[in-house]
């Protein structure tokens, strides 16, 4: 019986912590960022091609708006997913087939209250 609670403990915080992120692909491949910004934290570290910045939510919501406008998504695919030792983040990686070319997306994500929010995002050529 105590096995039993520990594996429906164990499966429960899985899906738990695997939450958001099939909705943040989707959003990423649609080209969604109103979707995908309903995950960003307060304040969250934008890089696109080169350009590293730490912006509002607001301000990250636009210039990835403004990216994903030039570079219309047609697929993205996971590569990767993990977590951090202590399960409080997480980290995703995966491609981005834009009308332009493609592009490695990485993202960063911290439990916050039970809820997965994107510190960190990045666009690599």
């Amino acid at each position: 019986m105590k096995k039993l609670f520990f594996i429906i403990g164990f499966l429960s915080l899985v899906n738990f912590a695997n939450a958001g992120i099939p909705e943040i692909f989707k959003a990423i491949g649609s080209g969604d960022v109103a979707t995908l910004s309903s995950y960003f934290d307060e304040n969250v570290e934008v890089y696109i091609e080169g350009n590293q910045e730490v912006l509002s939510k607001t301000e990250a919501t636009e210039m990835i708006k403004n990216f994903l406008n030039r570079n219309k998504p047609k697929s993205f695919v996971q590569a990767h997913q993990g977590a951090s030792k202590g399960k409080d983040a997480q980290y995703c990686i995966g491609d981005l087939n834009t009308i332009n070319g493609n592009f490695r997306v990485y993202i960063y994500l911290k439990n916050v209250s039970g809820t997965q929010i994107i510190q960190e995002i990045r666009f690599d050529k």
